[in-house]
């Protein structure tokens, strides 16, 4: 038979450390009002036991849950084919973890996930929302307001629920696209294509409304919609080729369009950047330094933008640590133009 030693009980830790359970507690749970001799005895003996608190009772006295959710709003297909998403979490999780909070995944698909989203955001269990991929119809706005949780959102918000004042990170995405069809024109291209994002996004709505701002007459054939993903980017790459065989350059809105788009080119025989120059858009470098050739593209820092976004959320929280309430309602991170062998 194996014993099993008891698990150490704050009564415990008090009693080690000479204290009342009260004043254990407040040391434990992160309180004021207790003398630093007394703090350090009360730790000393949280170390000596291995004294673990229980979080559903600290939670109780603290308020808080040290776990944030990070919804996004897109299938568990896309989220973990999509280095953006990687990235992201990854940026998130790193600021997290400095603050020991833990991250709770929510992925949401179809109207029965809304649901399920809602409820879990409305069920106590985080202290905040990360919420990021939205589309224009997306309920999610909604429900996490309704949940009462300070949030903070990943891109420019676009919808019209009445959460004019929400706080979000962002990327330049509308001076991206130009410096982007700027380069392309400055090689001499004079028939550019666009392939867009699903245009129910705000971050494919502002790249494309970049490419316009460069090329207001541009021909509406040169414009295909995709949807962020590389058979988007090929099915509208031979849609581009079929209306406009004479095209000389494409900016597609991210990278992995692009690398679908370059396949293409090269079914074709199109060389590349001779006979078409190609830009992209992120600088995911798993992507763009595997193409063939090597990408040209707008780098945005995602990861980056993950971390603010958890920071923010510390400055929302009313009961967090990272400082007073409030924070500006929008954030916009710059992004710059980083040329390889594609155009």
């Amino acid at each position: 038979m194996t014993e099993t030693a008891s698990r150490p009980t704050l009564e415990a830790v008090a009693a080690r450390a000479g204290v009342s359970r009260a004043t254990a507690s407040r040391v434990v749970n992160g309180g004021d009002g207790v003398r630093e001799p007394l703090v350090e005895r009360v730790r000393q003996a949280v170390e000596e036991l291995g004294y673990v608190p229980n979080q559903a009772a600290r939670s109780l006295v603290t308020r808080r849950h040290d776990a944030v959710a990070v919804v996004i709003a897109e299938p568990e297909t896309r989220v973990f084919a999509d280095p953006f998403f990687a990235l992201q979490l990854r940026g998130i999780s790193k600021e997290l973890t400095a603050h020991d909070s833990q991250l709770v995944l929510l992925l949401t698909e179809g109207r029965d996930d809304h649901s399920r989203v809602g409820r879990y955001l409305a069920g106590g269990h985080v202290d905040g929302a990360l919420v990021f991929s939205l589309h224009l119809d997306d309920p999610l706005p909604g429900l996490v307001q309704r949940a009462g949780l300070p949030t903070v959102f990943g891109g420019r918000p676009g919808w019209s629920d009445g959460t004019r004042d929400a706080v979000y990170v962002d990327s330049d995405n509308r001076g991206g696209a130009q410096s982007a069809v700027r380069h392309l024109a400055a090689l001499g291209r004079t028939r550019i294509a666009h392939i867009t994002g699903p245009l129910d996004q705000t971050s494919a709505a502002d790249r494309l409304d970049g490419f316009r701002d460069v090329l207001p007459d541009a021909d509406p054939r040169l414009i295909a919609e995709s949807d962020f993903t590389p058979g988007g980017g090929e099915r509208a790459m031979r849609e581009l080729l079929d209306r406009c065989p004479d095209l000389d350059a494409v900016f597609a809105a991210n990278d992995l369009t692009a690398a679908g788009a370059l396949r293409v080119l090269r079914e074709r025989g199109r060389r590349v950047p001779e006979d078409v120059a190609v830009v992209g858009f992120d600088d995911m470098l798993p992507v763009a330094e595997q193409t063939d050739p090597p990408l040209t593209t707008v780098r945005q820092d995602i990861e980056g933008m993950g971390r603010l976004m958890a920071r923010l959320l510390r400055h929302l929280d009313p009961v967090g640590k990272g400082g007073p309430a409030g924070a500006p309602a929008g954030v916009v991170l710059p992004t710059t133009l980083v040329r390889r062998a594609s155009a």
